[in-house]
């Protein structure tokens, strides 16, 4: 079955002992309709030759960042336009680094900078190198920068050690590629989300914040946008790199964030409060900054409520989205979650216990319990990108 039909793929291989599994891949997808270009790291010709993937491919294998047969000598140029999808597989730890560097020395590296198409990374290397900070961290970076991480695969790697780091089987690989161009869920769907803190000033220099790093948030616009949605980021003060395709209005305090949002809601489908919201602001703002002074130990500040986003979302009466809310808690996570569920008159509601270390706020990863009218799902903790495409998919099965 021509799945595959008329996409053009480019397969870059890099220096791991997985290459060999590289000419069962490109069989694959040609059998499926692909078109297939090869580029190759010199590494990777030490595990597998050009020559047998020419032969397999039916195309001539790139490896030189300085060909003089490629068009005008910009092969790279002329290979980034042409791919519908770049894959590398395998990604060795060390091609990671190179591209999450943005690190140009070789055909491959370079053509990943130079093309707009997207890039799949198919980790494979040593359990140990994968588990290693550094390459978690570059993975982390792919990833918020819109990259799609397939895989690894666990189990019995060539040096004897047993732990993930395997590339995924050829044919995972093609079922993925399948999955990418095939039809997209929330193709056609507007989602308007929240991410980040808010700051609630106290004087000019001085403001009242929490720990949200926007990383959850973030990974959900990339997720939504990667199902086909179209994705309006209501970001609190963040340092992030906007995900590509995400329309991104940047905001500082509550009310701001609460009047950009109620402003956008009935033009949109869903809506998901992930933002930390400060519950209260200063009743007002000192002019000049407060000064400390001997006379006094004690400084009183008197606070007021912000408005409730998500629940002001949920009480809509006309064109009101689906909406989705966050419950960061530190106890009794269930209670808090489901009162916060009827309450708010909320569809969904993601709850996460933040006192749990290495989940939660400035952390890379996170859990999530799915609270709904009639249903309750556990996703187990994993990187904050696998958990935003497992909630879109979740919130899109209710639409």
């Amino acid at each position: 079955m021509q799945t595959l039909a008329g996409k053009k793929i480019l397969l870059g291989i890099s220096g791991g002992i997985a290459a060999y599994k590289c000419a069962e891949l490109t069989r694959r997808l040609i059998e499926r309709g692909a078109e297939v270009r090869v580029v190759m790291t010199k590494a990777a010709e030490a595990f597998i030759t050009p020559l047998t993937m020419q032969a397999v491919s039916g195309k001539p294998v790139s490896d030189s960042l300085f060909d003089p047969a490629a068009e005008a000598s910009m092969g790279h140029i002329e290979l980034a336009k042409w791919a519908d999808l770049v894959l590398l597989a395998p990604a060795t730890a060390d091609l990671i680094a190179r591209v999450s560097a943005g690190m140009g020395n070789d055909l491959l590296s370079t053509l990943v900078l130079a093309t707009d198409a997207p890039v799949a990374v198919s980790p494979a290397m040593n359990q140990q190198m994968y588990r290693n900070v550094a390459t978690q961290e570059n993975l982390v970076t792919l990833e918020r920068r819109g990259y799609t991480i397939w895989g690894p695969d666990a189990g019995e790697q060539a040096c004897g050690d047993v732990g993930p780091g395997r590339m995924l089987d050829p044919m995972e690989l093609v079922h993925r590629c399948e999955d990418f161009f095939g039809p997209k869920p929330l193709e056609g769907k507007r989602v308007l989300l929240t991410a980040g803190p808010t700051r609630e000033a106290l004087d000019p220099v001085r403001y009242l914040s929490n720990h949200s790093s926007g990383k959850m948030g973030f990974a959900i616009a990339q997720a939504a946008v990667k199902l086909g949605a179209k994705v309006t980021l209501v970001a609190g003060p963040v340092t992030l790199a906007t995900p590509a395709g995400v329309q991104r209005i940047d905001v500082i305090s509550a009310v701001d964030m609460h009047q950009t949002v109620m402003s956008h809601a009935a033009s949109h489908d869903i809506f998901i409060g992930c933002a930390a919201v400060a519950d209260y602001r200063p009743e007002s703002i000192a002019e000049h900054k407060i000064k400390k002074t001997a006379e006094n130990d004690n400084l009183v500040i008197t606070m007021v409520k912000n408005p409730d986003i998500v629940a002001s979302v949920g009480a809509m009466t006309e064109n009101r989205p689906f909406t989705v809310g966050f419950a960061a808690e530190t106890q009794d996570v269930e209670k808090y979650a489901r009162d916060k569920l009827l309450k708010k008159n909320l569809d969904m509601i993601c709850a996460n216990d933040v006192s749990i270390a290495g989940q939660g706020f400035n952390s890379n990863d996170n859990a999530l319990t799915i609270y709904g009218r009639d249903c309750e799902q556990s996703l187990p903790l994993a990187s904050k990108a696998q958990l935003a495409q497992s909630l879109m998919l979740l919130i899109n099965n209710k639409l």
